[in-house]
Order: C-alpha cells, then sequence, then structure tokens
C-alpha cells in the first residue's frame, strides 16, 4: 500500500478531490486510497460534481438539449435530467 500520511491525504484530497484522481498520482487503486482515508478517518468530498454541475445547467439555461449534455458529459440522459431540474423551481 502506498505511504500517504494524514496531512497528506488531506491536502491531496483538496486539490484533486476524488480518491479516483489520487490513486492515479501513486499508482495504486481508488479503493486503496479509500482504505487509507478510512484508516484516518478523512470523510469523502461528496460534493465532487459541482463545477460539472453548474457547466450543465449554464449550457442547459443557454438553450443546449439534455440529450446533448448528457453525450457531452457522458452521462445518462436521466440523470443529466435530474441535474438540471434541480434548479427548476416546483411548480
Amino acid at each position: 500500500m502506498a505511504r500517504i500520511g494524514k496531512n497528506q491525504l488531506i491536502k491531496l484530497q483538496k486539490k484533486y478531490k476524488t480518491d479516483e484522481a489520487i490513486a492515479g498520482l501513486y499508482g495504486i487503486t481508488r479503493q486503496a486510497v479509500h482504505r487509507i482515508r478510512n484508516k484516518y478517518g478523512i470523510p469523502p468530498v461528496y460534493d465532487k460534481h459541482s463545477e460539472r454541475n453548474e457547466q450543465i445547467i449554464a449550457l442547459h439555461k443557454n438553450g443546449m438539449s439534455v440529450i446533448k449534455l448528457a453525450k457531452k458529459y457522458k452521462l445518462s440522459a436521466m440523470q443529466t435530467y435530474r441535474i438540471v431540474k434541480s434548479v427548476i423551481p416546483n411548480k
């Protein structure tokens, strides 16, 4: 297992957000980073897609369809629709 200290992992998590991105730096699996995080009691970054979601919402407001957005961001149409719908007020 990679030798990543607690403070180092916290800094990496702030910069790279996901276990997968951190794993890529060390040539280890996402699961290995997950185990290290759990060992130190460091919670995951839950809001790792907020920037992407903001981009999707802005593009949709500018007229891009849900289907085109789904293809652009490699998401399902349903997941993309849920992201877009999250900002539409309930009637």
